[in-house]
């Protein structure tokens, strides 16, 4: 199904990381944050729980959009069935890995929703060119990302998420209309956690992001809420009106 971008309010370019571990936790971040956030991302350790579909569905009824970032790598045919079922909820972005041309095109074929944007996963931030090395790719990380990127939108996929430092070169070489997120956003530099290769928010604006997952800098921030409005407010001030 070919699909417009998906088009994102000047407050819906902030996506906060919801990695709690259960329902309970997740009510009361949406209530933390309020209107601060707009768009949230689900992942892993929420669907353990057994109540991820219950999270996306408060999501949904509070008038949010949601992220389902669970990465899905399979064989064609069973990513293809997952996106199939997963494209009768209300999702605006979903992730698959980017490393199988066939199943990215089964899961671009399978996607019902024309709400439900397709992300590519390239190279996890966490990864640097050792660890790529010690996967056997010999290469530098915004080589496999770019490469990637451009056989993710040849399969079909809406975008990438990836990191910030490769966004420049995804935008040059993807062109407008395909969308880059960015994750490992740390807007007063690195902090020394598991995140390799991380940017600010004006940086990864200015190299073509179109949205950004922050987690752990509001999440741990004295006051989230204020830490989410600073992040809205420089993003307002990076992106033109």
């Amino acid at each position: 199904m070919s699909r417009a971008p998906l088009s994102l309010g000047p407050r819906e370019r902030l996506i906060f990381a919801l990695d709690v571990p259960g329902r309970s936790e997740a009510v009361e971040w949406i209530e933390r944050l309020g209107d601060a956030v707009s768009f949230y991302k689900i992942g892993m350790e929420l669907l353990a729980s057994g109540e991820y579909f219950q999270v996306l569905d408060e999501l949904a009824r509070r008038g949010k959009r949601v992220f389902v970032d669970l990465k899905f790598f399979d064989i064609p045919a069973t990513v293809a069935g997952t996106i199939a079922r997963l494209s009768d909820w209300p999702v605006s972005y979903c992730t698959i890995h980017g490393w199988h041309p066939a199943m990215m095109e089964a899961a671009a074929d399978a996607n019902r929703n024309p709400g439900m944007h397709l992300l590519a996963v390239t190279v996890l931030t966490s990864m640097g060119r050792a660890d790529l090395a010690q996967m056997g790719i010999d290469r530098a990380p915004v080589e496999v990302v770019v490469e990637r990127a451009l056989t993710a939108r040849a399969a079909g996929i809406d975008g990438v998420i990836a990191s910030g430092q490769e966004a420049a070169p995804i935008r040059h070489a993807a062109g407008p209309g395909f969308a880059i997120v960015c994750p490992g956003i740390r807007p007063g530099g690195p902090v020394g956690d598991d995140q390799q290769r991380t940017v600010g928010v004006a940086q990864a604006f200015a190299a073509g992001a179109d949205a950004i997952v922050v987690g752990r800098p509001i999440r741990l921030a004295r006051d989230p809420g204020a830490a989410a409005e600073a992040i809205q407010a420089e993003i307002a001030k990076s992106i033109p009106n």
